[in-house]
C-alpha cells in the first residue's frame, strides 16, 4: 500500500464531506420538513420555538452519527434487517402525517388553549418524538446513514478516521441549515398568509403521508423479492 500522507488525508476527508453533504442533505430536507414543524408547535412561543429548533437539529446530527458509524452493527446484533427499518419507520412517518391531515384549524381562542399547555416540559417531551424521529430524521434518512457510514470504513485507519471526521463535519453543516429552517420557519412562510399556510400545511402533510407508504411499500418488496 502506498504512504498516506496528510494531503491524502484532506482529500479522504474533503471527499467525504462533499459526498455525505450531498446524500443526506436532500434526504433531510429541512426546508420542507420546517412547515410540519410549525403545525406540531402550534400554540408555542417564539422562544420555545427556538429551543426545540435547537434540540432537534442536536438530535438529528447525534442520531445520524450514530447510524452512520455504528447503526450497521446493531442492526446485526439484533438481527433486524434494513426492510424492516423501513417498514417500521414507514408506519411511524404515515401515521404522524395522518394526524396532521385530520388536525383541525386552530381559533383563537384554542390557540391560547395550546399555548398555555405547551409548556417547557411538553416542548422537551416532543422534541426527540415527534419531531426529531420520525419528522426531522425518518427511516430512509437513517437507512441512508447506515448504508453512507459503511462505505466510508477503510481496512487503513488513518484513512477511515479522515472519512469518518468528513461525514461527522457534513452533519454538523446539515443541523446548523436544520436549525435555521426551524427556527426561522414562521417568518419564511409570514408571505403565504394565515389561509395560505393552512393550504400549505396541509399539502405537505399529504405529501409526508404519502412519503410514509412508499417507504413502507419499499420496505414490503425488498422482503417480497429477498423469499424469491
Amino acid at each position: 500500500m502506498p504512504p498516506i500522507d496528510l494531503a491524502s488525508l484532506a482529500f479522504a476527508f474533503g471527499k467525504s464531506f462533499l459526498f455525505v453533504l450531498a446524500a443526506l442533505l436532500p434526504i433531510l430536507n429541512p426546508a420542507a420538513t420546517a412547515p410540519i414543524f410549525l403545525s406540531l408547535t402550534e400554540g408555542a412561543s417564539s422562544l420555545t420555538r427556538a429551543v426545540l429548533a435547537r434540540r432537534i437539529a442536536r438530535n438529528m446530527v447525534l442520531l445520524m452519527v450514530g447510524a452512520m458509524l455504528v447503526g450497521s452493527y446493531v442492526l446485526d446484533i439484533f438481527g433486524i434487517s434494513l426492510p424492516i427499518v423501513r417498514v417500521g419507520g414507514g408506519l411511524l412517518l404515515a401515521a404522524n402525517a395522518w394526524r396532521l391531515l385530520n388536525t383541525s384549524h386552530s381559533t383563537n381562542d384554542s390557540r391560547q388553549a395550546l399555548a398555555e399547555r405547551f409548556t417547557p416540559e411538553h416542548a422537551r417531551n416532543q422534541a426527540f418524538y415527534p419531531l426529531t424521529f420520525p419528522i426531522s430524521c425518518g427511516p430512509a434518512s437513517i437507512a441512508a446513514a447506515i448504508t453512507v457510514g459503511v462505505t466510508l470504513h477503510d481496512v487503513r485507519v488513518p484513512l477511515s478516521l479522515a472519512r469518518i471526521g468528513g461525514g461527522v463535519v457534513a452533519l454538523a453543516v446539515i443541523g446548523g441549515v436544520m436549525y435555521l429552517a426551524f427556527r426561522y420557519a414562521l417568518q419564511l412562510l409570514k408571505p403565504l398568509g394565515e389561509s395560505g399556510l393552512v393550504v400549505f400545511l396541509r399539502m405537505t402533510a399529504f405529501i409526508l403521508l404519502c412519503l410514509g407508504v412508499q417507504i413502507i411499500w419499499d420496505g414490503v418488496r425488498e422482503l417480497l423479492l429477498s423469499i424469491q
